[in-house]
């Protein structure tokens, strides 16, 4: 909301500086006019500026994001092998990436995706 009203003030501003400006080459202008046009518009240079600036935030939030694999019925962790070489895997073989669970064999270094048989 501060934003929007330093932006209206400072164009209101500009407009009265440029006039002044504009007025001082006129037949009836005074070369003051020029000093005032020039600081009338430094001053809606600074409340653009300061109307615009970010705010600093000092706090850093930490997200902590739970990851839950849903494994088909009866899969158990502890008699899964893998497909190339038959080597035991555990849960730490198991990784979400771009929202699929991939196996990685620790012993042949193979990746493929957990495909899911329907449960019915």
């Amino acid at each position: 909301m501060g934003r929007i009203i330093s932006i209206i003030i400072s164009s209101i501003l500009v407009f009265f500086g440029v006039l002044f400006l504009w007025g001082a080459f006129s037949p009836d202008g005074s070369p003051a006019w020029i000093v005032i046009g020039i600081i009338t518009i430094a001053v809606a240079a600074l409340i653009i500026w300061f109307g615009t600036r970010k705010k600093a935030t000092t706090t850093t939030e930490t997200q902590n994001v739970t990851l839950k694999i849903d494994l088909p019925g009866n899969v158990s962790l502890d008699s899964m092998k893998c497909k190339s070489c038959g080597g035991s895997l555990s849960a730490e073989n198991v990784k979400m990436v771009a929202g699929a669970p991939l196996v990685t064999c620790p012993f042949c270094h193979t990746q493929y995706q957990l495909t899911e048989d329907p449960k019915w």
